[in-house]
């Protein structure tokens, strides 16, 4: 596919005059020295299988906030490139389960998300045209027999109660020795996935988010920017967003507050001397959210400590829960990173969302919202994706274009969801070593 034929970049508010521009220079400038340094990186940590970030582009600062490494959304990536993901599963699997010829999917226990059931059915077909046969497992308790489900695409999934036999999982004459994880565990470790000595999980279930933190996540990014900052001689604050935590913390009962409105303080200030040591004019803000989770709940923005005090019993008690229900009693109080990209003609909030496969980058999506700031969380209801695709971008940037030309600012984005990607591999490092 052409460049040209690719889907336009969404209009950026930002004059491309600023720092942004320069750290795009300084990929761009800097490419073969880059794409050295994280063949290396590759080689002392293994990706993990498969996993999305989110984004943002302040204009003067490009940025993750979240990695995630159960990703649905499949179904949101641009169809033209799913030779690319196919690829990519094809390495993932040999590197993973190097005898595998068939892969059990077991995916979260949604029974009424149509868009996830469509996202399982997308990574069941790149699984398959990648030469796997596949069956999906799934954990419903109230499900005793198969079930298809029938998709507003036309498409359908088969879902199979899980079974368990000696130490492995599968469903009836189906014992795979690859096990392909898309539950993020939210609700807790089931213990039929527990002990599966004979078979690769992957991800292992200890990433799961009943184990896993994102402010641990973010330590290990932290170090690695810091690592590639020297690499392209930037500040990593323009690719790092600050972050601090608390101890525990109960929104329902006000305890831990003080904590809160405390460090929420000392990181604006900090987060305030680094927009004036750059010369920008901006309000900060910081994103409080649960330390554990995902699906963009319990979230809220806030630009003063004293914000956290005027919580009333309403904001409290959407703060205090999590997906599955799970009582919130750890925060990270995270750097707010202004989006400045729009999208369509209502100029409707948008950030990058990143796929990766592997060590690959195999596409992304816009996630857009008509009702959200640019200073607010945009994983919430009234969402919609606009599906652009990052391959050539990442694979063949062109030094010719400007840097905000379609293939140049992919490719940014394309080096800072590969940071975060090897941030949750030295966090699977650290996991494998624990279990060694």
């Amino acid at each position: 596919m052409s460049i040209e034929h690719l889907h336009s970049v969404p209009h950026l508010t930002t004059a491309l005059t600023g720092p942004l521009l320069q750290i795009e220079s300084h990929l761009l400038s800097q490419q073969a020295d880059i794409e050295a340094w994280f063949r290396q990186q590759w080689l002392n940590t293994p990706a993990p299988f498969y996993a999305s970030v989110d984004l943002r582009n302040a204009g003067f600062k490009l940025a993750p906030v979240d990695t995630n490494l159960f990703p649905a959304g499949f179904n949101n990536l641009n169809p033209d490139f799913l030779p690319l993901c196919i690829q990519a599963v094809q390495l993932a699997i040999e590197h993973a389960c190097p005898k595998a010829r068939k892969v059990l999917l077991i995916p979260e226990s949604h029974t009424r998300n149509q868009f996830y059931f469509e996202s399982i059915a997308t990574l069941q077909e790149i699984l398959i045209k990648a030469g796997f046969e596949v069956r999906i497992g799934s954990l419903i308790q109230e499900l005793e027999q198969p079930k298809d489900f029938p998709l507003p695409s036309g498409r359908s999934i088969k879902l199979e109660p899980l079974i368990r036999e000696n130490n492995k999982v599968g469903v009836p004459g189906f014992f795979p020795c690859m096990v392909l994880l898309n539950n993020d565990l939210s609700g807790g470790r089931p213990d039929i996935l527990e002990n599966l000595d004979n078979q690769m999980v992957m991800p292992p279930i200890e990433l799961g988010w009943s184990n896993r933190l994102k402010s641990s996540h973010f330590n290990y990014y932290r170090e690695i920017t810091e690592e590639f900052a020297k690499l392209i001689n930037i500040d990593p604050w323009l690719i790092t967003p600050l972050f601090r935590n608390c101890g525990e913390i109960d929104f329902k009962k006000r305890e831990g507050e003080d904590c809160l409105a405390r460090n929420a303080d000392a990181l604006l200030k900090a987060i305030k001397d680094k927009y004036k040591e750059h010369g920008l004019d901006a309000k900060p803000f910081v994103i409080i959210k649960a330390d554990a989770g995902t699906y963009g709940m319990g979230i809220m923005t806030v630009h003063s400590g004293e914000e956290i005090y005027d919580l009333n019993r309403k904001q409290r008690t959407k703060m205090s829960a999590s997906k599955a229900g799970q009582n919130v009693s750890q925060v990270i109080i995270q750097e707010g990173v202004y989006t400045f990209e729009t999208w369509g003609p209502e100029q409707a909030v948008a950030e990058p969302v990143i796929y990766m496969m592997d060590r690959f980058v195999v596409g992304g999506f816009y996630r857009v919202h008509t009702g959200r700031g640019a200073n607010e969380n945009l994983n919430a209801p009234g969402m919609h994706f606009e599906p652009l695709a990052f391959v050539e971008s990442c694979n063949t940037p062109d030094l010719n274009k400007s840097p905000d030309a379609n293939p140049n600012r992919f490719y940014a984005y394309g080096v800072i969801a590969r940071l975060a990607l090897l941030a949750a591999a030295r966090e699977l490092a650290e996991h494998k070593s624990k279990n060694t």
